[in-house]
C-alpha cells in the first residue's frame, strides 16, 4: 500500500507540476518540491497504517489469517481508492480555485443536488473520466493486493510481538516527520510565495483531511495565527480613524455603538442590495478587466462608484456576512453556517426591522443552499422568496435565470412599496455561476462558445441593466437606495501567496438623491453597511466596525481578506499576511498591476497588531455571542 501510494501520489504531483510548470519553475526549488512532496505523502500513508498496525497484535496471527488478509486487502484498497479519487479531482479544483481541494471541497458536499447538477452540466467529461479512472485503477490495485496477500505467509506470534513496538515507533515518526517541538502540518510545506505551488507540495487527501480536522476546531479559529492579548483586541479595532468619534459604552458588547446618520431625512429611504454572484473587477473594463459589463459601466456614472473595493473572501457566504452583517472574515467557516450565529446575530435586516422596515431576501435558487434561509430568517429577514415562489422562463442548475429573478424582484418591490412602509430587499443573483447556463438570444456573445464565464457575466450584466431601467420608472425609485456589489470574484488565482488582485470587486450605490462620486480610497465590503445606514438617513445602534463613507471618504482606508488559512491586512500599498504556525509576512501590493511582492523585512509591530486584532475580534464576537444588539 505504501509503495503504491507513493507511486500514485508522486505521479500525480509530477503531472500537476508539469501542467503548472511556468509557476513551479519560477520558484527555483523544483527538486525540493519533489522531495518535500514525498515527505508529505509518507505522512498521509502513515495515517493509513495506524489502524492495521493497532489491530496487528490481535489479528496478524495464524489462527485469524483469513480475516487478517481480507481486512488488509480491503483497507489498502479503500485507502488507495480515496487517494486516487482525490488526486483525479484535483486538476478541476485547481482550475476553479487555484488550490488543491481544501475545506471548500468538504463544504460543497453538503449540497449534493446543486453540486451534482453543476458537475454534470459543466464538467461532464471530467466527471466521467474521473469516476472511470478511479474505478479502473482501484480494481487493478485490488487484484494486485489480493494476489500478494494470497501468496504471503504469516509471521510467528513471537516475531509479531517483538517487532510491533518498533513498527509503532517507525510509523509514529513517519507521521510526525520532524524532531521539532510540533509535528509537521500542511503549513510546514509552504516553501514559496505562490500559494498554489505550496499546495502542490502536499497531496489532496491530506489537504482535505486536514481541512476536516480544522473545521472541528473552529471554536478557536483565529488563534492559529499565534497569541495576542485579549485586552488589546477591541481597543485596537475601535481606534480606527472612522470610529474615534463613537463611544463604546457596553463592555459586554465591545463593538456596539450609536451611529448618527450623516444625512438627516424626514423619512428613511428604502434599501435594495443586489448581490452579484462572482462579479470580480476582472470583468469590469474601467477597473482593469474585460469589457463584458457594459450596463454596469453606464450606471457607474450615476452614483457612488468604488474604485478600490475588496471582497473579504472567496465564497458567497463570505460576501453575505460582510455586506449584510458588516462582519469581518476569520479562518473559520462563515457565520452564515455556524450554529451560534443562527439567531440574535446582527444583520442590516435585524437593525432596519427595529426601525420599522419590512425586510426580505429574494433568490433564484433554493434558499436553503449554504444555510442562507436559516441564517436570514433567524436574524431579521421577515420573508424569503426563492425558486419555489417563481414561475421562471429559464431554469439552470442553480435555479431561475437572473431575468426571472429580477422580474420577481420588481413584482415584490412594487408590492412592498404599496404597504407604505420602508423596506429592505436583498436580491442575490446566480446566472454567473458554473456551469454558466443562461437563455439563448439575449446578448451578443463575447466568446464564440456560449457556456463560458465571460458570456455568463455579460448576460448577468444585461439582466441587471434591464432591472435598473425598469426600477427607475417606478414611484419608489426616488425613495430607494440601490447597492450593486459582488460577493466575490469568479476564480481566485495568481502566483502569489495571497492573490489580492482577485479580491478586487465593483461596488456602486445609486438611486434616490445619490449624486455621482468616485470613491478612490481603499475600502472593504464591511464598510458598506455603515455607509448605507447614513445614506438611508437611519441613525441606529449596531456592532459593525466598518466605515461610514458618507461621513468620511478621504481618510486612507484598509481592506481585510481571508484566503484559505492566510489573513491579510491591506493598507495603502502594504500587505501584512498572517500565516498559521508561522511568522507574519509583509509585502508591497501594486493595485495598478495587481502584483504582490513579498519582502525580506518583518512587518512592523503596528501592522501585526492591526492584523491580529482584526482577525481575533470577529472570532471572539462570534464565540461569545457578542455581535448583537442589546436584548
Amino acid at each position: 500500500m505504501v509503495v503504491a501510494g507513493l507511486l500514485i501520489l508522486s505521479a500525480s504531483r509530477i503531472g500537476l507540476m508539469a501542467w503548472q510548470w511556468e509557476r513551479v519553475s519560477a520558484t527555483g526549488i523544483v527538486g525540493e518540491i519533489l522531495a518535500q512532496g514525498v515527505r508529505a505523502d509518507l505522512i498521509l500513508l502513515g495515517y493509513l497504517l495506524v489502524l492495521p498496525l493497532l489491530l496487528a497484535p490481535l489479528l496478524a496471527q495464524r489462527y485469524s489469517e483469513r480475516t487478517w488478509k481480507r481486512f488488509t486487502v480491503g483497507w489498502a484498497s479503500v485507502g488507495l481508492l480515496f487517494i486516487i479519487f482525490m488526486e483525479l479531482s484535483t486538476p478541476q479544483f485547481i482550475m476553479q480555485y487555484d488550490f488543491r481541494p481544501n475545506r471548500l471541497f468538504v463544504e460543497y458536499l453538503a449540497y449534493p443536488k446543486e453540486v451534482a447538477a453543476t458537475l454534470w452540466n459543466g464538467f461532464r467529461f471530467a466527471v466521467i473520466a474521473g469516476i472511470t479512472g478511479t474505478a479502473l485503477l482501484s480494481a487493478l490495485l485490488f487484484r494486485v493486493f489480493k494476489s500478494a496477500s494470497d501468496s504471503s505467509g504469516m509471521w510467528s506470534p513471537k516475531v509479531v510481538l517483538l517487532t510491533w513496538p518498533l513498527l509503532v515507533l517507525l510509523v509514529g515518526f513517519q507521521i510526525r516527520s520532524t524532531t521539532d517541538h510540533r509535528p509537521a502540518n500542511p503549513s510546514t510545506f509552504a516553501l514559496t510565495g505562490d500559494a498554489m505551488v505550496n499546495s502542490l507540495i502536499i497531496n489532496s487527501p491530506w489537504a482535505v483531511i486536514d481541512a476536516i480536522a480544522s473545521m472541528r476546531k473552529e471554536a478557536n479559529s483565529s488563534e492559529i495565527y499565534g497569541k495576542f492579548p485579549r485586552e488589546k483586541v477591541f481597543p485596537v479595532v475601535t481606534s480606527a480613524p472612522w470610529l474615534r468619534d463613537y463611544q463604546f459604552k457596553n463592555p459586554e458588547l465591545p463593538t456596539l455603538h450609536a451611529q448618527q446618520a450623516a444625512i438627516q431625512r424626514d423619512r428613511p429611504l428604502n434599501l435594495v442590495i443586489v448581490l452579484q454572484e462572482s462579479l470580480g473587477a476582472t470583468f469590469v473594463q474601467s477597473l482593469g478587466g474585460l469589457p463584458v459589463t457594459p450596463e454596469l459601466e453606464k450606471l457607474k456614472d450615476e452614483g457612488w462608484w468604488f474604485e478600490q473595493l475588496y471582497a473579504t473572501g472567496t465564497r458567497s457566504v463570505r460576501g453575505i456576512e460582510a455586506v449584510v452583517a458588516g462582519y469581518a472574515p476569520t479562518p473559520a467557516r462563515s457565520v452564515v453556517k455556524l450554529s451560534l450565529a443562527q439567531h440574535n446575530f446582527y444583520t442590516l435586516a435585524q437593525g432596519l426591522g427595529k426601525e420599522g422596515y419590512h425586510t426580505e431576501f429574494v433568490y433564484g435558487g433554493e434558499a436553503h443552499f449554504d444555510n442562507m434561509r436559516s441564517f436570514f430568517t433567524g436574524n431579521g429577514f421577515q420573508n424569503v422568496v426563492d425558486r419555489g415562489d417563481m414561475q421562471p422562463k429559464f431554469v439552470g442548475s442553480w435555479g431561475a435565470s437572473d431575468e426571472d429573478l429580477f422580474d420577481k424582484s420588481l413584482q415584490r418591490l412594487q408590492q412592498l412599496h404599496a404597504q407604505k412602509k420602508p423596506f429592505f430587499s436583498l436580491i442575490f443573483t446566480s446566472s454567473n455561476h458554473e456551469p454558466f447556463e443562461f437563455p439563448d438570444g439575449k446578448i451578443e456573445l463575447h466568446d464564440p462558445v456560449k457556456q463560458t464565464v465571460n458570456n455568463a457575466v455579460k448576460y448577468a450584466d444585461y439582466a441587471l441593466g434591464k432591472f435598473i431601467a425598469e426600477a427607475k420608472k417606478q414611484d419608489y425609485w426616488k425613495d430607494t437606495v440601490f447597492l450593486i456589489v459582488a460577493d466575490h470574484d469568479n476564480r481566485v488565482y495568481g502566483n502569489s501567496l495571497v492573490p489580492i488582485k482577485k479580491f478586487h470587486i465593483p461596488g456602486l450605490i445609486l438611486g434616490a438623491d445619490v449624486q455621482p462620486k468616485r470613491i478612490t480610497t481603499l475600502a472593504s465590503q464591511v464598510d458598506l453597511g455603515p455607509t448605507l445606514l447614513s445614506m438611508l438617513g437611519v441613525s441606529s445602534t449596531h456592532p459593525m466596525f466598518g466605515r461610514d463613507f458618507v461621513k468620511d471618504s478621504t481618510t486612507p482606508g484598509r481592506a481585510i481578506l481571508q484566503f484559505d488559512n492566510y489573513f491579510t491586512w491591506l493598507e495603502k500599498d502594504s500587505a501584512t499576511i498572517l500565516r498559521p504556525g508561522q511568522s507574519p509576512l509583509v509585502g508591497r501590493y501594486d493595485s495598478a498591476t495587481g502584483e504582490l511582492q513579498l519582502t525580506d523585512r518583518k512587518p512592523s509591530d503596528a501592522q501585526v497588531e492591526q492584523a491580529m486584532a482584526h482577525v481575533i475580534a470577529p472570532s471572539l464576537l462570534y464565540r461569545e455571542q457578542r455581535y448583537r444588539l442589546t436584548k
